[in-house]
């Protein structure tokens, strides 16, 4: 399974996870949280304005991030496994570990960052809360920025 959230580092997750998929001939589940706090705010706001419908605001969500995965299947190579795509609403880890046991997952492919980009000193990660908490392995996929080679480490 490749938790993608659509962020700046989803193509190297997608990319990794696909590969590994491919190595093992399996299939690929791609799960991507709309995030309750969000969805929340919505709520609220359209109860205030009843300007617009947060179903609907759902629905064109999945629409939009479905062409924003299949672009990334397509750029990292992959599209030629079996991949089930999995939009979940709620909060993200709990969702997380909610979609890895219902699809019957092996291991976990996922990013240390992504839209929470925020300090771990504030806030602890969706990552590392599903770390904690998940029943099958997780490879934890690290932002370029952060891989180094054996030789740059001196």
């Amino acid at each position: 399974m490749a938790a993608v959230d659509l962020s700046e580092y989803s193509r190297d997750i997608l990319e990794y996870a696909g590969n590994l998929a491919k190595s093992a001939k399996s299939d690929l589940v791609i799960v991507n949280v709309l995030n309750h706090r969000n969805i929340e705010t919505l709520q609220r706001a359209a109860t205030e304005t009843g300007r617009f419908s947060v179903n609907a605001w759902i629905e064109k969500q999945k629409e939009e991030r479905l062409e924003s995965m299949q672009g990334l299947i397509e750029d990292t190579g992959i599209s030629g496994l079996p991949i089930k795509t999995v939009f979940r609403e709620g909060l993200p880890f709990r969702e997380l570990i909610k979609a890895i046991e219902e699809e019957n997952v092996d291991l976990v492919v996922m990013g240390v960052k992504g839209n929470g980009n925020i300090p771990r000193v504030i806030v602890d990660s969706t990552a590392e809360k599903v770390f904690r908490r998940c029943a099958v392995p997780v490879l934890k996929v690290r932002s370029p920025e952060h891989r180094s080679t054996r030789a740059d480490r001196g």
